[in-house]
Parts: structure tokens; C-alpha cells; sequence
């Protein structure tokens, strides 16, 4: 075997050693990191289930056989940009419901999805939204937290518009400046949020609509 042979088996022996220690590495820090980012999102989403109904005591999973946004799209309106993550019920400290927290994704935002979770009572009310995750342009669209958020609050409506000129009525939400997609896509999606509370949840509460 000459030299040139011998040196791209070196070459190559080389090369394996460090995929299968990138590897190795690369599943350990997986097996590392897996836990606190588990245990970090878990502390989130309660944190927005505290934020959006602050006087439940506990909240429990709910969803149908094929997911809740199944259920959406065949009782609300499949045209609407977004999906039903995750359904949360909002109890007392007697375990009685006091209404529901919806997990909505809309992908109409000028970065990207929008999530953020809305909590809904029983007569229809919207407690509030908190966002989860959202990435629109500095100094416009990431205004949302602090411009569209408290809008939200408290409101008994069955949906929402936004204006560019000053709302005047609950169901309407001032725009940000410069961001009216930033400003759509988080009116649409708490729009189907409520739809969704609406068509299936609702009618959950007189003994159809999801599984438990």
C-alpha cells in the first residue's frame, strides 16, 4: 500500500473519529439540556395560565381524539391563518371549572408565528392574552406586549377589529403604529381563539363537543 493510500485511510479514520465525537457530544448535551428546557417551557405555560386566569387554582390538559384544531376546523372557519395549540381548563380550588385557556398560533405575523395564550370564562369574557413566543421588528411589531396586550383585558365580545384611529368601543383594538400586521394577526388570532371557544367549547358545556 504506497503513501497516498495510506494517508487517505489516516484522512478518513480522522474524519470518523470526529463525526462519531460530535455525535457522542451532541447527544450528551441533548441528555443534558433536555430536562431544564422541558422543565423551562412547563414554567412558561403556567406562568401564562396564571397571567390570563389568575383565580383558578389549577389547569388540566383537554383535548379531542385528533387534536383541538381539528375541532376547530370543522366548527370554525378553516380560512382563518392559525392554529389551537393546546386547550388548558381553569379550575377552583374545588376542582369546578371556571372557564378555559386557549393556546393559539397565527402565522400572519410580519416575522413569523405569533403564539400566546388567552384565557376565556364560561360567560364568553376575555381575561386577557399573554404572549409566548413572537419575533417582529424591533420597536414596531414587538410593541404588541405593551400596546395590544392590556386591550384585551376583561372584554365580553364576540370578536374584534382594530383601528388606526382611536377605538371606541370594547371590540375595537388601537393599532400599533407602523405594525398593523403585527396588530392583524394577533386581533385574528384571538379572534378564532374566541370562535373556537364558541363552537366547540361552548357546546362542550352541554355535553358534546371535545373528549376529555
Amino acid at each position: 500500500m504506497d503513501n497516498e493510500k495510506k494517508s487517505m485511510i489516516k484522512d478518513a479514520l480522522i474524519l470518523f473519529a470526529i463525526t462519531l465525537a460530535a455525535g457522542l457530544l451532541l447527544g450528551f448535551v441533548y441528555d443534558v439540556t433536555k430536562e431544564p428546557i422541558a422543565e423551562q417551557k412547563a414554567k412558561a405555560k403556567a406562568e401564562a395560565c396564571k397571567n390570563v386566569f389568575a383565580e383558578a387554582e389549577s389547569f388540566e390538559a383537554l383535548a379531542g381524539e385528533d387534536g383541538p384544531t381539528s375541532y376547530f376546523m370543522a366548527a370554525g372557519d378553516a380560512d382563518l391563518n392559525m392554529d389551537i395549540d393546546e386547550v388548558m381548563r381553569a379550575l377552583d380550588g374545588s376542582g369546578q371549572l371556571l372557564g378555559y385557556v386557549i393556546t393559539v398560533t397565527d402565522h400572519e405575523g410580519y416575522g413569523g408565528d405569533i403564539q400566546f395564550s388567552m384565557g376565556v370564562t364560561l360567560d364568553g369574557t376575555l381575561n386577557g392574552i399573554s404572549l409566548l413566543s413572537i419575533s417582529e421588528t424591533a420597536g414596531l411589531g414587538m410593541k404588541a406586549g405593551d400596546v395590544l396586550v392590556p386591550q384585551f383585558e376583561n372584554k365580553q365580545v364576540e370578536s374584534f377589529t382594530y383601528t388606526k384611529s382611536g377605538s371606541t368601543n370594547d371590540s375595537e383594538i388601537d393599532a400599533i403604529s407602523g405594525a398593523t400586521i403585527t396588530t392583524r394577526a394577533i386581533v385574528n388570532g384571538v379572534n378564532g381563539g374566541l370562535q373556537f371557544f364558541h363552537a366547540v367549547l361552548s357546546e362542550s358545556e352541554a355535553g358534546g363537543g371535545i373528549d376529555e
